[in-house]
């Protein structure tokens, strides 16, 4: 407590964008890795299943019903696997659990990338595609859907947001942070807003480039974090 006081009290001055990435401080090689982490949350889809999910699974043949039903199961898993991380952080550690989730993540999408591109593509009444999976690829793809959602919520969902309070000098924190989240809410904008027009061109290959952003992540945390007294992480250098 004594150290964070003297921190605290030895930089009373804001720091300004330009200063966290000037070489005075030091410390912009920490806030790019921030910037990657708060992006990629984003970047392995996960909005695309809670924004989308009941035309998602409309689009390949579940009704309407069961698309909302569907929505509402993801919501739980959603809620079940936060629980799970908050049960298992500070045993397990930052860095695993974000390890073990992108592996998860990359997986569980790619399977259902592959679910999708078996899909049968025909026309109805009115003239527009519709796609149907098997009951057999359905099924897959449902629990491959809803496993992505159980890894990304006990892994990168709240642990990037723990990771990001805990990973800048006090100096510095305020600035970082508010530059990490905002890196998180422009990226959040860029999937939500291309993920229409992508689902249209091939939806197969789009929850592919998800699994590959969930991949890229893993070598993210595995180059770019390191665990200290596995409790904190700060970045390598």
């Amino acid at each position: 407590m004594n150290e964070i006081r003297a921190s605290l009290s030895e930089h009373r001055t804001k720091t300004t964008i330009r200063e966290l990435f000037s070489k005075r401080l030091g410390v912009a090689p920490l806030v790019w890795v921030g910037i990657a982490l708060a992006a990629l949350q984003q970047f392995v889809g996960i909005n695309v299943i809670f924004y989308y999910s009941s035309t998602l699974w409309q689009a390949v043949g579940y009704g309407e019903d069961r698309s909302l039903f569907i929505s509402v199961v993801s919501a739980l898993v959603n809620i079940l696997g936060t629980f799970v991380a908050i049960a298992v952080i500070d045993r397990i550690g930052r860095r695993p659990l974000l390890l073990i989730g992108s592996v998860g993540m990359a997986v569980s999408l790619a399977v259902t990338a592959v679910c999708f591109h078996t899909a049968t593509i025909t026309t109805d009444a009115d003239g527009d595609s519709v796609a149907t999976l098997s009951d057999t690829n359905g099924t897959i793809a449902l629990l491959a859907a809803n496993s992505f959602v159980f890894f990304f919520a006990f892994s990168w969902g709240p642990v990037v947001w723990v990771l990001i309070s805990e990973l800048f000098p006090n100096r510095i924190r305020a600035a970082a942070v508010g530059i990490a989240t905002a890196s998180n809410w422009v990226a959040n904008f860029l999937v939500s807003s291309t993920f229409p027009t992508l689902a249209d061109w091939n939806l197969s290959f789009t929850y592919a480039g998800y699994a590959a952003m969930s991949a890229i992540s893993f070598f993210v945390v595995l180059r770019f974090v390191k665990e200290t007294r596995g409790r904190t992480l700060e970045a390598a250098g």
